[in-house]
């Protein structure tokens, strides 16, 4: 991704003299035409005043020229490196040929014009897409787009969606008349099949794409290209130092190296017939570590693609069901077998595994102050037509796995056994009717409906008379003075049914979708029933346990209706997520990614030798970094004591040559030297740097 840092303002120079010698650059790489070549983290400069040399070594060297921004990014004492070396962050891969700025190189190609003073220009049409593009593949608009991802998402949380319960969609419908159809209408209830949703994560996958296409390519060329030159004095970078070595130049540059290498840099030596501009034999070893933190970056946005794709191919090829099964009964994996299913767009339901299960037991304990302890569901199950049953435990987090789809524990509760009987005691109709628990002590409510109770239609019209009945189930049945019948335990202890009864039509053969749970009384009639709690009552009082208090008699057409038992039921789930392997590795690896690029730093190390006087050569080592300055001081100190020993024994002269020495010109520093009066020398253990750094080392105080 690249980041646009937009600034009028021009680099201001640090306080205090600086050293001209410290400004010295080696003009190779100019003088063999190189270009730069734009690196990860582009700063793109839009000034109103004309940028000097400076300016253009700052930026290059991937540096914002604004003097507050400098402060902030640059580490402590930095602020000379910026002239001292100021091709150190430069891209590798630099030296292409001449530059498309440069007047005599028309910068015309496929889709150009030629323009006022002989250069190309791009068709309107051509230039606005490709301003669109990089537009829409810049760090901004990836994190707003991520923003607006978010943030869309949000309704599907707060609203009722109809892929998970189109009932609850209708009754918000039902209870906001106005607001509910606007919102359908915008899909608010299906927000995550949304066309507005899915352009928001379509658009998020091309700039992703879009910004990690460019940023591969160049770490790649990166990756296989030598490290930029040394400057023409390392020692005058923070924390740099020379000293004197017995060791002829290319000797101690081929020492150095294998020094730097020991520690993992990856090094490259000048070679012995290279030469600056003043003919000079060049000797130098460039040195860099921390690609790993670029490519941890990449990783991490790799990754996070991964992950979104994975997402999506799993929504498009995966399905899940959710059944509710009474102990004894069981389901195989079809659509008519669910009480609600979603599939994927690309799922055939034709087509989903034949496996079949059976509810053999289940088994709920609870502490005594009626906290749940553990949920066990002892299952029966085929995992392919004609292939042989298997008896598995299903827990609550530890489904079965069959294939690519698991089943999981997700819901209990108690299902009575109602008999209805004619009046020659004949069973007309029995079922298990799941109750809805309402609290933690399984508190249910419990609705009976019965289409077929042989009694004769009414009226001109045929009305069919069917039965309903409505109830209260109560696990362990205590009587409260204020409250009535209530449970005092989840388990089934006592079970007792509050129930009232209904005869009328119940619609239930008209092909309209109906709540099983609640009873529409609109075209229906009370009834009044015999039962434990006397005659001609509106409302019993049912003790499933006692058979002389289960049974309730006096229905219309001298029916009876028993409930003679209880049962209990599970609630499965059903989830097949066929890339669910592939979204917990991408998953890892954007962990493994974040780790790489927030713990390994960029850093990079020059040593460069010249020839002394009185024999062997002098030796000077510098380094920078992007971030952590105070642990690559650490580092660069290390460093230097390695490649000193690596350059010469112990107790060889190490002293420090000035500007003076090297150049005649006066020394840099205002300061005066820790040596004698008239002496040019300082001493050997002092690192490089001037005015400029000290300066910049007030900056970076601030900035912590």
């Amino acid at each position: 991704m690249t980041s646009s840092t937009r600034s009028n303002a021009r680099l201001a120079p640090a306080s205090g003299t600086v050293d001209p010698a410290a400004l010295a650059v080696d003009p190779a790489p100019l003088a063999a035409g190189s270009v730069d070549v734009e690196p990860i983290d582009t700063v793109e400069v839009e000034s109103d005043l004309e940028k000097s040399d400076l300016d253009s070594a700052v930026e290059s060297a991937g540096f914002d020229s604004d003097a507050a921004a400098s402060a902030r990014r640059l580490p402590e004492g930095h602020a000379d490196a910026r002239a001292a070396a100021p091709e150190a962050f430069d891209p590798p891969d630099s030296a292409a040929g001449p530059s498309s700025d440069d007047p005599g190189t028309p910068t015309g190609g496929p889709g150009r014009a030629p323009g006022a003073g002989g250069r190309f220009t791009r068709h309107p049409a051509l230039a606005l897409a490709v301003r669109s593009w990089r537009q829409l593949t810049s760090m901004r608009t990836a994190l707003l787009l991520l923003f607006l991802l978010a943030l869309a998402a949000v309704p599907g949380s707060l609203l009722p969606q109809r892929a998970i319960n189109p009932m609850r969609v209708e009754q918000y419908r039902a209870d906001h008349p106005t607001l509910g159809p606007l919102l359908d209408r915008f899909s608010g209830f299906d927000v995550f099949a949304a066309p507005w949703f899915a352009a928001i994560y379509l658009l998020l996958f091309i700039s992703l794409i879009g910004c990690l296409s460019s940023r591969i390519r160049w770490h790649a060329r990166a990756l296989f290209t030598a490290p930029p030159k040394a400057p023409a004095r390392p020692g005058r970078l923070p924390g740099g130092s020379a000293w004197t070595s017995p060791m002829e130049s290319a000797d101690a540059m081929a020492a150095a190296r294998q020094a730097l290498r020991r520690r993992r840099f990856r090094a490259t030596a000048t070679a012995g017939e290279a030469h600056d501009a003043k003919g000079t034999a060049d000797h130098s070893v460039a040195a860099e570590k921390g690609y790993l933190r670029e490519t941890g970056n990449l990783v991490f946005h790799i990754a996070l693609v991964g992950l979104l794709a994975a997402v999506g191919f799993g929504s498009w090829y995966g399905y899940s069901g959710t059944v509710l099964v009474v102990s004894g009964s069981g389901f195989a994996n079809t659509i008519i077998s669910y009480d609600q299913f979603n599939a994927g767009q690309r799922v055939d339901t034709a087509k989903l595994r034949p496996f079949s299960l059976t509810l053999d037991r289940f088994n709920a304990t609870f502490q005594p102050s009626g906290q749940p302890s553990d949920f066990r569901a002892d299952v029966t199950y085929a995992a392919a037509l004609n292939a042989p049953t298997r008896k598995a435990t299903i827990r609550v987090n530890h489904p079965l796995v069959i294939g690519n789809a698991k089943i999981y524990l997700i819901g209990h509760g108690f299902a009575p056994h109602f008999v209805l009987r004619d009046a020659a005691r004949k069973v007309v109709w029995e079922a298990n009717v799941p109750c809805t628990p309402r609290d933690g002590m399984f508190t249910s409510t419990c609705t009976v409906k019965i289409p077929d109770t042989g009694l004769p239609a009414l009226g001109v019209r045929k009305e069919p008379q069917q039965l309903a009945f409505s109830g209260v189930f109560t696990p362990t049945t205590r009587l409260d003075p204020t409250q009535g019948y209530v449970s005092a335990f989840p388990a089934a202890r006592a079970p007792g049914l509050t129930i009232t009864g209904f005869v009328g039509n119940l619609h239930l053969n008209e092909g309209i979708p109906q709540n099983v749970y609640t009873v529409d009384t609109r075209d229906l009639r009370q009834i009044t029933m015999t039962g434990p709690a006397g005659s001609e009552r509106t409302a019993q009082v049912l003790a499933l346990d006692n058979p002389r208090q289960r049974t309730l008699t006096g229905l219309p057409g001298g029916m009876s209706l028993e409930a003679d038992r209880v049962a209990e039921f599970a609630t499965f789930q059903v989830k097949s997520d066929p890339f669910k392997g592939e979204a917990l590795l991408f998953a890892v690896l954007i962990i493994v990614g974040l780790i790489a690029s927030l713990r390994v730093r960029r850093r990079r190390v020059w040593v460069r030798a010249r020839p002394a006087a009185a024999g062997g050569c002098t030796v000077e080592i510098g380094g920078l970094s992007r971030s952590d300055a105070d642990g690559f001081a650490v580092e660069l100190a290390q460093l230097t004591t390695l490649v000193r020993e690596a350059t010469g024994p112990a107790g060889t002269d190490r002293s420090v040559p000035t500007a003076s020495e090297s150049s005649g010109a006066e020394p840099a520093s205002t300061e005066p030297a820790s040596t004698e009066p008239g002496s040019t020398e300082p001493s050997s253990t002092e690192p490089g740097g001037t005015a400029a750094g000290d300066a910049a080392s007030s900056a970076s105080e601030r900035e912590h």
